[in-house]
């Protein structure tokens, strides 16, 4: 049965002056399941991704072999290497988990502050294996994102695990916290904020720090990565919805209708792929769209040696673009 919402009023900030995107062309790897969530790059330049029935998959770099490596019996959500050679998987329904080398899944973190996480989504890992994570919701699950989004009751927290086990909440109260970098020096932590298309950033050197705004998205950011040319690379999954904008300020009885509504008559995500890549200050450096008919909403971006792949919780397909050239060089 559908949960129920009960919506909070918020007036989202300014639609963003018009931009002119660079054009992109993307080749697309079809896979033999829906929902490739993230992306995570090995050293041969294989991918992996997590898909809806809970397998995870290795995608040579060509897209030409794919194998599955395990099944978490959840959804995968964000991956991350850890310092032994085992892979972070952020599972929705089940936590934060671990795979080896032999395809063993085993549970790290399942609980936190005595309650079962709802929405374990993405992480980054620091070389002594402390984990930067994300719980994006305390009230809605996976199956209802679009939920949270809707209610807008900021119940997301991003938090921290040391090696030793030591759990700490750096931020709470937080609309849809989703994506999770490091700064290349590990003294910052940039996150993506779904609801209020922004990026912020914590100072992790200073224990009273508060969060900062970092930057407006044009639209609902999702996982976000530090590549290999040290930027911070956004994946935008659809760009702001009018109508969205137009009733978070509104009577919270017309959420409701809107939840109420089948789901063929909900807002649904652009059918267009765009990808930002920002600095550690906060300016923009590349920002792109494409189009293509297999491959839309996407949710993990990599950077890597030059090559950008693309996870979609929408489709069932992986895509590639080389790294563009920033504007100016």
């Amino acid at each position: 049965m559908k949960s129920s919402i009960a919506p909070v009023r918020w007036t989202p900030p300014p639609t963003p002056p018009a931009r002119n995107p660079s054009p992109i062309d993307v080749d697309v790897v079809a896979l033999p399941g829906a929902g490739p969530e993230d992306t995570l790059i090995d050293t041969d330049g294989s991918v992996l991704t997590g898909l809806y029935d809970g397998r995870i998959l290795r995608v040579s770099a060509d897209g030409k072999t794919i194998s599955t490596l395990a099944d978490t019996g959840g959804r995968p959500l964000g991956l991350e290497w850890l310092p032994d050679g085992k892979v972070l998987v952020c599972d929705a329904n089940r936590g934060l988990l671990t795979l080896d080398q032999d395809g063993r899944i085993a549970t790290l973190l399942s609980e936190v502050e005595g309650r079962p996480m709802r929405f374990c989504n993405n992480a980054d890992v620091t070389e002594d294996g402390t984990i930067y994570f994300t719980d994006s919701s305390t009230r809605f699950g996976i199956d209802e994102w679009m939920a949270d989004l809707l209610e807008h009751s900021a119940t997301g927290s991003v938090y921290r695990l040391t090696p030793d086990g030591e759990l700490t909440r750096l931020t709470t109260g937080r609309a849809f916290p989703n994506g999770v970098a490091l700064s290349a020096d590990r003294r910052t932590l940039f996150w993506a904020e779904t609801a209020t298309y922004g990026l912020f950033k914590l100072d992790l050197t200073d224990e009273n720090a508060e969060p900062v705004h970092v930057a407006e998205i044009p639209g609902l950011p999702d996982n976000i990565a530090r590549g290999s040319d040290g930027l911070i690379w956004v994946a935008v999954g659809s760009p702001r919805n009018a109508l969205l904008d137009l009733l978070l300020p509104k009577h919270p009885a017309l959420r409701k209708a809107v939840w109420a509504l089948p789901e063929a008559l909900k807002p649904k995500a652009a059918d267009i792929i765009e990808i930002q890549a920002y600095d550690e200050a906060g300016r923009l450096i590349h920002d792109v769209r494409a189009k293509h008919p297999n491959f839309h909403m996407p949710t993990g971006v990599r950077e890597r040696d030059g090559k950008v792949w693309l996870g979609s919780i929408g489709t069932s397909s992986l895509a590639t673009f080389p790294t563009p050239t920033p504007a100016g060089v």
